[in-house]
């Protein structure tokens, strides 16, 4: 869940499974700031992820329009094999609630921190995989806003999906100052972090912070503070490595393509997804 302004918001109710509508909640999956994420199963039998929004986050106008949002935007993107599968979402006693695929496996974060062999062993196929949802997200026409190793599961396959989908904004034409500023600031481009106009440039910074941590497990620009973290990404003499002085087996045009995402300046990042994933595929031979 994003570290944002609705943390306060996090409910101190005990989780309860059972009946919930005409789904069956058997295991708390995650629980956190906003929502809990269930396994559950549908009349059928079949085995489904139920997201609810927390009892108190309900009662905040901004936690319940960015579930509903999320919601939405999933139902009109989650065609695509590296995106969560939606089911459906709406109002059961109250309580929103979201209905999706059920996915077994792990997070990306999870994965690198326990130094998991499967990580290791498709490393180059996650990284594509990851920047392949990520184009299909813009492809739709938004963008995720929130894009980090928590939010890509990975099944024991190594197959990903792309989840949470409540910080998503559509795509605009030009770069567009937002309302608000919402999310997870280690993942956050320069220009979020300094409240200036965005576009979907600022997903491609964030896919850069999360494939440089899943390399070399450490952040580029690591600090405790948005304020901190700023001040590296503006001032590269503050700490900033090269991914291969880090880890020596990248690809020195694996590293070129991660620079290349990381440039502070959104003009002198990669354009489009597209062209991220081209070179993602020739610098990894795939």
């Amino acid at each position: 869940m994003a570290a944002d302004d609705l943390d306060e918001f996090e409910s101190s109710e005990p989780a309860r499974g059972g009946q919930f509508g005409p789904y069956y909640l058997h295991e708390l999956i995650n629980r956190g700031g906003m929502a809990d994420i269930w396994l559950a199963t549908n009349p059928k039998g079949e085995a489904v992820a139920v997201r609810r929004l927390h009892e108190g986050s309900g009662l905040h106008f901004l936690a319940k329009r960015r579930f509903v949002r999320g919601c939405e935007i999933l139902s009109q993107i989650h065609n695509h094999e590296y995106v969560i599968g939606y089911v459906e979402h709406g109002k059961i006693s109250g309580t929103l609630y979201l209905v999706m695929e059920y996915v077994e496996g792990s997070n990306l974060k999870q994965l690198f921190a326990r130094g998991d062999p499967l990580l290791a062993e498709n490393i180059g196929n996650i990284l594509i995989d990851m920047a392949l949802a990520l184009e299909h997200v813009h492809d739709s026409g938004f963008m995720h806003l929130d894009f980090k190793p928590e939010n890509i599961l990975v099944t024991h396959n190594a197959s990903l999906r792309l989840v949470d989908f409540d910080l998503a904004q559509p795509r605009p034409e030009k770069p567009k100052k937002m309302w608000k500023n919402p999310g997870t600031p280690a993942y956050m481009a320069p220009e979020q972090l300094l409240r200036q106009p965005i576009d979907h440039r600022a997903d491609i910074f964030a896919y850069g912070v999360a494939a440089y941590e899943v390399l070399t497990n450490q952040k580029p620009f690591a600090g405790d503070t948005p304020k901190e973290i700023l001040e590296k990404q503006l001032d590269r003499t503050l700490g900033f490595s090269a991914p291969r002085e880090l880890n020596a087996d990248i690809p020195a045009a694996l590293e070129r393509t991660i620079i290349k995402c990381l440039e502070r300046d959104m003009e002198r990042r990669y354009p489009h997804m597209s062209i991220l994933v081209r070179d993602l595929q020739a610098a990894l031979y795939v």
